[in-house]
Protein backbone atom coordinates (compact mmCIF):
# COMPACT_ATOMS: atom_id res chain seq x y z
CA UNK A 1 0.00 0.00 0.00
CA UNK A 2 1.00 3.04 -0.78
CA UNK A 3 2.05 5.78 1.86
CA UNK A 4 0.07 8.33 0.30
CA UNK A 5 -3.12 6.49 -0.92
CA UNK A 6 -5.17 8.14 -3.42
CA UNK A 7 -8.90 6.55 -4.75
CA UNK A 8 -10.71 8.13 -7.13
CA UNK A 9 -14.21 7.59 -7.65
CA UNK A 10 -14.41 6.95 -11.69
CA UNK A 11 -16.44 7.32 -15.12
CA UNK A 12 -14.13 6.36 -17.85
CA UNK A 13 -16.45 7.91 -20.25
CA UNK A 14 -16.22 11.66 -18.97
CA UNK A 15 -13.55 13.74 -20.07
CA UNK A 16 -13.16 15.62 -16.92
CA UNK A 17 -12.92 12.16 -14.62
CA UNK A 18 -10.38 11.24 -17.31
CA UNK A 19 -8.38 14.43 -16.78
CA UNK A 20 -7.97 14.05 -13.14
CA UNK A 21 -6.73 10.35 -13.68
CA UNK A 22 -3.93 11.23 -15.89
CA UNK A 23 -2.90 14.22 -14.15
CA UNK A 24 -3.02 11.93 -10.64
CA UNK A 25 -0.84 9.53 -12.81
CA UNK A 26 1.01 12.01 -13.92
CA UNK A 27 2.53 13.66 -10.95
CA UNK A 28 3.40 9.96 -9.98
CA UNK A 29 0.84 8.12 -8.13
CA UNK A 30 -1.34 5.06 -8.94
CA UNK A 31 -4.99 5.91 -7.52
CA UNK A 32 -7.20 2.95 -6.54
CA UNK A 33 -9.91 3.67 -9.46
CA UNK A 34 -13.01 2.51 -8.62
CA UNK A 35 -15.64 2.29 -11.45
CA UNK A 36 -18.26 3.52 -9.41
CA UNK A 37 -21.20 3.48 -13.08
CA UNK A 38 -20.15 -0.22 -12.18
CA UNK A 39 -19.56 -0.60 -8.85
CA UNK A 40 -22.19 1.13 -7.37
CA UNK A 41 -22.55 3.30 -3.92
CA UNK A 42 -23.70 2.58 -0.50
CA UNK A 43 -25.42 5.13 1.88
CA UNK A 44 -22.50 5.16 4.21
CA UNK A 45 -19.70 5.72 1.41
CA UNK A 46 -21.92 8.75 0.16
CA UNK A 47 -22.70 10.07 3.37
CA UNK A 48 -18.90 9.99 4.38
CA UNK A 49 -17.63 11.16 1.45
CA UNK A 50 -20.10 13.99 2.05
CA UNK A 51 -19.32 14.65 5.28
CA UNK A 52 -15.85 14.89 4.28
CA UNK A 53 -16.20 17.10 1.81
CA UNK A 54 -18.94 19.78 3.47
CA UNK A 55 -21.16 18.97 0.79
CA UNK A 56 -25.59 17.65 0.93
CA UNK A 57 -26.31 15.15 -1.49
CA UNK A 58 -27.56 18.27 -3.97
CA UNK A 59 -24.09 19.57 -4.08
CA UNK A 60 -22.78 16.55 -6.10
CA UNK A 61 -25.86 15.46 -8.07
CA UNK A 62 -25.26 15.83 -11.75
CA UNK A 63 -28.30 16.60 -13.60
CA UNK A 64 -26.48 17.01 -17.43
CA UNK A 65 -27.20 13.21 -18.63
CA UNK A 66 -29.24 12.41 -16.12
CA UNK A 67 -32.85 11.61 -14.77
CA UNK A 68 -32.41 14.19 -11.85
CA UNK A 69 -35.14 16.46 -13.52
CA UNK A 70 -37.45 13.48 -14.85
CA UNK A 71 -36.97 11.89 -10.80
CA UNK A 72 -38.39 15.55 -9.35
CA UNK A 73 -34.88 16.06 -7.78
CA UNK A 74 -34.00 19.43 -8.92
CA UNK A 75 -37.03 20.67 -6.94
CA UNK A 76 -36.19 22.64 -4.13
CA UNK A 77 -38.12 20.92 -1.77
CA UNK A 78 -36.37 17.55 -2.50
CA UNK A 79 -34.85 16.38 0.38
CA UNK A 80 -31.80 14.91 0.77
CA UNK A 81 -32.70 11.51 1.45
CA UNK A 82 -34.52 11.21 -1.38
CA UNK A 83 -31.67 12.39 -3.87
CA UNK A 84 -29.36 9.98 -1.74
CA UNK A 85 -31.15 7.03 -2.66
CA UNK A 86 -31.72 8.23 -6.06
CA UNK A 87 -27.62 8.15 -6.31
CA UNK A 88 -27.89 4.75 -4.88
CA UNK A 89 -30.27 3.78 -7.61
CA UNK A 90 -28.94 5.10 -10.26
CA UNK A 91 -24.86 5.64 -9.79
CA UNK A 92 -24.89 8.34 -12.20
CA UNK A 93 -26.77 10.82 -10.84
CA UNK A 94 -23.40 11.42 -8.70
CA UNK A 95 -20.97 14.22 -10.33
CA UNK A 96 -17.36 12.97 -10.99
CA UNK A 97 -14.05 12.50 -10.13
CA UNK A 98 -14.42 12.57 -6.15
CA UNK A 99 -11.09 12.01 -5.26
CA UNK A 100 -9.88 10.88 -1.95
CA UNK A 101 -6.00 11.19 -0.26
CA UNK A 102 -4.60 11.93 2.84
CA UNK A 103 -4.97 15.75 2.35
CA UNK A 104 -8.87 15.69 1.53
CA UNK A 105 -11.68 14.88 -0.04
CA UNK A 106 -13.20 17.02 -3.24
CA UNK A 107 -15.13 16.59 -6.18
CA UNK A 108 -12.41 17.78 -8.56
CA UNK A 109 -14.27 19.95 -11.31
CA UNK A 110 -13.24 21.40 -12.58
CA UNK A 111 -9.72 18.64 -13.05
CA UNK A 112 -7.11 20.70 -11.87
CA UNK A 113 -8.92 20.96 -8.89
CA UNK A 114 -7.23 17.42 -7.46
CA UNK A 115 -3.64 18.93 -7.74
CA UNK A 116 -4.95 20.61 -3.95
CA UNK A 117 -4.83 16.98 -3.21
CA UNK A 118 -1.70 16.03 -3.67
CA UNK A 119 2.39 16.25 -2.44
CA UNK A 120 3.29 16.91 -5.78
CA UNK A 121 2.70 17.55 -9.29
CA UNK A 122 3.76 17.20 -12.65
CA UNK A 123 6.61 19.86 -13.81
CA UNK A 124 3.77 20.23 -16.70
CA UNK A 125 0.75 19.02 -17.47
CA UNK A 126 -1.54 18.97 -20.98
CA UNK A 127 -5.23 18.02 -20.76
CA UNK A 128 -6.82 15.58 -23.48
CA UNK A 129 -8.20 18.35 -25.29
CA UNK A 130 -4.68 20.00 -25.87
CA UNK A 131 -4.97 23.28 -23.28
CA UNK A 132 -2.33 23.07 -21.31
CA UNK A 133 -2.89 23.56 -17.34
CA UNK A 134 -0.69 26.28 -15.12
CA UNK A 135 0.68 24.74 -12.78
Amino acid sequence: MSDFPITIYHNPNCGTSRNALAMIRAAGYEPTVVEYLQAGWTRPLLEGLLASMHLRPRDIMREKGTTARELGLLDPNTTDDRILEAMIAQPILVNRPIVVTPNGVKLCRPSEVVFELLDRKPDSFTKEDGEVVEL
